[in-house]
């Protein structure tokens, strides 16, 4: 796969992207959040087949599912990789959920569930960067930890869903 960037000033940046089968894909993330998908004829390169128009939180929807954060296909679960299945991934806190009001160090995240909180965005889009166990959970709150498969998803069903079993 052959990838080329180029700046576009006043709009954002612009990547070509040419797969192992000589398929063009043109990705434009403009300044604003917003992306644009270009699909491209094989048999003519500057021929448009399809566009879509993304904006920020459905692109990164979209990237975690392509990154295998959603669903992790059959063929890819006999190889290795570079982190032993350490994945990272962000869920938002539910309403009623079990974590919500209480701190990470109160439910000691890490040794209940193997998983590390990386960062919070709370709902006043107050960013935490490496939060301490002092840090308390609210409804609205993104947490982004990192962990194995089957540790996020106990992690979220349990405490920050709202079909959680509690703590």
């Amino acid at each position: 796969m052959n990838i080329r960037e180029r700046e576009l000033p006043g709009i954002g940046c612009k990547f070509e992207i040419t797969t192992k089968n000589q398929e063009k894909i043109v990705i434009v993330i403009h300044d604003d959040g917003r992306r644009e998908i270009y699909h491209f004829d094989s048999d003519d390169q500057d021929e448009v087949l399809s566009n879509v128009t993304l904006s920020d939180s459905e692109a990164r929807q979209i990237a975690g599912i392509l990154g295998g954060m959603s669903y992790k296909p059959k063929a890819l679960e006999t190889v290795d990789f570079a982190f032993d299945d350490l994945l990272i991934e962000w869920f938002q806190v539910e309403p009623n959920a079990p974590a919500v009001n209480k701190t990470i160090g109160e439910i000691d995240i890490r040794n209940n569930f193997g998983v590390t909180v990386i960062a919070i965005k709370k709902k006043n889009t107050k960013k935490t960067h490496n939060p301490g166990p002092e840090t308390v959970i609210e409804v609205g709150d993104t947490l982004v930890f990192s962990g194995e498969r089957h540790q996020i998803k106990e992690l979220i069903s349990q405490l920050l869903s709202n079909k959680g079993g509690g703590v």
